[in-house]
């Protein structure tokens, strides 16, 4: 009796066990899911996993702060940063209260120390020389807004650094960029990437984008084939 429950207790699997058996893999889940960009490794542990996959891949759901898992404190890497000086806004240094402030900061440090005292005991009224039609101008005419962050956007660290892509647009091809790739000002010269695109598709994430050549006419002054300055093969399909 004594060795059958020695075999027993052996050949138990422990409730912890059980539960990493049962748990679903990445690979799995993706599968099942209708969003699996969204599905990252430590969702395999929730209690539901579809269920926090679905959350995450909600409209308009905000997401879960990155740090979370994070051993250390939030911004704790951001201690031995230098601080940058505060600058005043552009429509507010164009006013000229910068230099007049300077000018009022020089002739304080000018003052005796009897002058100070004095003024301490019977202070006068501080004028500034500015015109208050140009401050008017400044905040209500010529204020311009700071960049903000969208709507559900949460501050991690280092992303103050990142190069923002939110004034590109897919499809258009900026002066700069076709400075960089050397086809000039010319709309009749094809991008490098146009014979890829025929062949493969536009990309995958814009589907909708209008390329000439590809999804949509070609520009003026251009012609099919494959010579120098040609836009490829006609597609034999409509736009």
């Amino acid at each position: 009796a004594g060795e059958g429950k020695d075999g027993g207790e052996e050949g138990r699997v422990s409730r912890k066990r059980l539960k990493k058996l049962a748990r679903l893999s990445v690979a799995q889940l993706k599968q099942l899911v209708a969003r699996p960009e969204v599905v990252e490794v430590h969702d395999v542990t929730s209690a539901d996993p579809r269920l926090l996959v679905s959350l995450k891949a909600a409209r308009n759901t905000v997401p879960v702060p990155r740090h979370w898992s994070m051993k250390r404190k939030y911004l704790q890497g951001k201690r031995g940063v230098e601080k940058v000086p505060y600058a005043l806004p552009s429509f507010i240094e164009d006013t000229g209260i910068g230099k007049v402030r300077a000018a009022l900061a020089e002739a304080e440090a000018e003052k005796t120390m009897k002058q100070q005292q004095r003024e301490r005991v019977r202070p006068g009224m501080a004028k500034i020389e500015l015109d208050y039609q140009v401050l008017h101008d400044a905040f209500f005419r010529h204020q311009s807004k700071p960049p903000l962050s969208q709507v559900g956007e949460i501050y991690y660290e280092g992303k103050e650094y990142e190069v923002s892509m939110s004034h590109v647009r897919p499809g258009k091809l900026s002066a700069r960029l076709r400075a960089a790739l050397g086809i000039g000002d010319d709309a009749a010269i094809p991008p490098p990437w146009l014979v890829n695109m025929q062949r493969y598709g536009p990309p995958p994430a814009y589907p909708g984008v209008k390329v000439p050549g590809v999804s949509a006419p070609l520009p003026p002054g251009a012609s099919w084939g494959f010579h120098e300055g040609g836009w490829g093969s006609a597609p034999v399909d409509e736009y």
